[in-house]
């Protein structure tokens, strides 16, 4: 089942485009990441997603709601945390969250319920009843997230959303998306953090101006960069010398006593290499696998002219 689906979006602002074709398929209950340098066109494909502007051409279709024909019924099905807190600093956590009930209409008891609810699922409670000043910026964070969910909502969109937190805060917020999505909820995630998308994507989309320049899983990205390679560790120099000989393709490096033999990582290259080493008598003392990360994905994908690459290579 698709929780969105695009098809040749395009947006332009006088004679800049800022999009310029692009489709996305986003699957329920999944983390799906878009990400781009600043100025790819990221904000503004949220700003349509969730009915905030209006695209130039293409279709879009949010929880089953076409966005041209029933922008209500997107807006009832999503909810949005941005990367500024949308937190009132003069009321308490309990009160954020009752506020948001009100506004939703849910009626009194349900509203205390659900507040209830979502402060024991941030670990909030202790915290209800003090103003949202004195909270720390993952707490805040915790509760703006909490906030976003009083509506039920069956897809979130999360625009930033650790940024400024400290490494205990952030994997916190991690496990909080992960709960969400274990539930059925379906996010839609922009991130300067690779980190944060390699740990949390089901898929990944990289918008490079105004185009989709890749789309895959993160291990299906990282293989369309080359540089991998697995490093072979000797324990002398006359071992090291004697592979190298037989691996000329490798880059050595004396001091450390290792060889690199290019590689993408895989089973069957892995399969390979090891015959060879029987054959060549070549006997490492270690042997690890390096792959591109996703920052290397990145440079490589937005450092030119957008070029489109799929996982069959470039298109």
């Amino acid at each position: 089942m698709s929780a969105i689906e695009v098809s040749g979006l395009r947006k332009a602002y006088g004679k800049h485009t800022v999009l310029d074709g692009i489709d996305l398929h986003v699957a329920e209950g999944t983390v799906y990441s878009l990400l781009g340098p600043n100025g790819a066109g990221k904000t503004t494909t949220v700003e349509i997603l969730t009915t905030l502007q209006a695209p130039d051409a293409g279709s879009v279709t949010v929880a089953g709601h076409d966005l041209a024909t029933d922008p209500e019924g997107v807006r009832r099905s999503i909810g949005v945390t941005g990367q500024f807190s949308a937190v009132d600093n003069l009321l308490t956590g309990a009160e954020n969250l009752q506020l948001m009930a009100d506004l939703l209409h849910l009626g009194k008891r349900a509203g205390r319920e659900r507040v209830a609810e979502l402060l024991e699922r941030f670990d909030l409670v202790d915290a209800a009843g003090r103003i949202a000043t004195t909270y720390s910026g993952g707490m805040r964070r915790r509760l703006d997230l909490a906030m976003t969910l009083v509506g039920r909502p069956r897809i979130i969109f999360l625009d930033e959303p650790t940024t400024g937190l400290d490494p205990r805060s952030r994997h916190t917020m991690w496990q909080s998306v992960r709960d969400l999505v274990a539930a059925g909820t379906t996010i839609f995630l922009t991130t300067q953090y690779l980190d944060e998308a390699d740990q949390l994507a089901d898929r990944i989309a990289v918008l490079n101006g105004g185009v989709l320049v890749a789309e895959g899983t993160p291990a299906e990205l990282k293989r369309l960069v080359p540089g991998g390679h697995v490093r072979l560790q000797f324990s002398d120099p006359a071992r090291l010398e004697h592979a190298a000989v037989r691996f000329a393709d490798g880059t050595r490096d004396d001091e450390a006593l290792t060889l690199d033999v290019p590689g993408d990582g895989g089973v069957g290259t892995l399969r390979t290499l090891l015959d060879r080493l029987s054959h060549e008598r070549v006997e490492p003392d270690g042997l690890s696998v390096h792959t591109p990360d996703l920052d290397d994905v990145f440079l490589a994908l937005t450092a030119k002219s957008p070029t489109l690459y799929t996982k069959d290579g470039v298109r």
